[in-house]
Formats: structure tokens, sequence, C-alpha cells
């Protein structure tokens, strides 16, 4: 297949409908961007190619124009000299030279329009390559965003079993038996508290008692009967 074909091709796709069809899009869409890549690559050397070949046409017709017109200079000499002879076979060569330009000058137009056509394809080219890529880009966070969405739901699933609920059950059961043991050894402290007080004031009681008879005494010691 020639370039030009494959260009043509290439410019001409439906990447959308291309892609809707395939069953691997992604697979397909890389595909076809190296197809792009290489393709640019060919119709870039095959351009600059062609560029080249104009500037060397270019300086080829500069030269048979100089040597033509260099011809009429010498066939106009001849004649003020009154050579004849020398002057026709001097315009033989002009037209010869002439001739060769008028065939250079329809080689510089077809080199003209093969470099514009080589131009153009490396502009489309460049766009349809740029649609892949993007194509591409919109895939890949997509089937990222998948991924991620799928592991999300499995793990949501995980998470919903009778296994992972009794697990928390559990859990669950703990935590409320840790803080009853808690509340218990609270319990025991306000318990422990209060019966102390209780000591202390039965203490003091005793005390006071006591203190009562030693003054009953002492009263006793000062007013004999």
């Amino acid at each position: 297949m020639g370039i030009f074909t494959r260009v043509r091709d290439i410019i001409s796709s439906n990447i959308n409908a291309m892609l809707d069809k395939a069953e691997d899009p992604e697979k397909l869409v890389k595909l076809m961007i190296r197809e792009m890549e290489d393709t640019l690559v060919e119709v870039k050397a095959s351009c600059a190619g062609a560029m080249a070949t104009k500037k060397k046409i270019q300086r080829e017709a500069e030269d048979v124009r100089r040597r033509e017109k260099d011809w009429g200079d010498k066939a106009q000499l001849a004649v003020n000299k009154g050579r004849e002879d020398l002057a026709r076979e001097a315009l033989v060569e002009r037209k010869r030279y002439r001739e060769r330009a008028e065939a250079i000058d329809r080689e510089q137009t077809q080199c003209d329009s093969l470099v514009e056509q080589y131009q153009a394809d490396i502009m489309q080219l460049e766009e349809k390559l740029a649609m892949a890529r993007e194509k591409q880009r919109v895939m890949v966070q997509r089937h990222v965003h998948a991924t991620r969405k799928k592991k999300a739901q499995e793990n949501i699933r995980r998470a919903e079993t009778a296994d992972t609920m009794a697990r928390f059950e559990t859990f669950e059961q703990r935590i409320d038996r840790m803080e009853a043991e808690a509340d218990l050894v609270n319990l025991g402290v306000k318990s422990s508290s209060l019966e102390e007080e209780f000591l202390k004031l039965a203490e003091d009681e005793e005390i006071e008692k006591e203190l009562a008879e030693l003054k009953a005494q002492k009263g006793s010691a000062n007013n004999p009967a």
C-alpha cells in the first residue's frame, strides 16, 4: 500500500465508529496511534526529500536561465561583429537551454504541488493523531475509574457479608462488656468511700462519748458531795 493511500485511509477513517465496533477498544486505539505515528514519520521524511529536490530544481533553473541569457548575448555579439554563422549556433544553444528551462519549470510546478500535498497531509495526520491520543486518554481515565469503582463495590459487598457483620457484633459485645466493667469499678470505689464515711462518723461519736465522760468525771471531782 502506497503512502498516499495509507494517509487517505487514516484521514478518512471514523475513529468513533471503529472503536464502537471493536472488541478491545483500548488495544485498537493503541494500534491506530502507532500506525499514525509511523505514517507521520514517513510522510515528514518524504516531504523533506521533496523540499530538498525543490531547492535543487530551483538552483538548476537559475543556472539554465543564466546560460540561456548568456547564449542570447553571444548571438547578439556575433551579429554585431558580422558573424551570422556564430550567431546562428549561439541561437541554437539558447533555444536548447530555453527548452530545458521550460522542462525544469514543469518539474518545479510538480514538485511544488507534491510538497504542498505532503504538508497538507502532515497537518491532517497530526490532527487525527491528536484526536486518537485524546480518545486514549479518556479511555485510560474511564478504565481507572471503572477499576476503582469495581474495587469499592467489592469492598462494600465484602463488608455486608454475614461473617463481617458477626465480627462487628462481637466487637460491640466486647465494648459493652468493657463499659460494664468500668461502671462496676467505679461503683466499688463509691461503696468503699461511703463505708469509710460511716466508720468515721461512728469513730467521732465514740470519741465524743468518751469526751463527755471525762468532763463528767472532772465535774464530780470539783464538786464533792
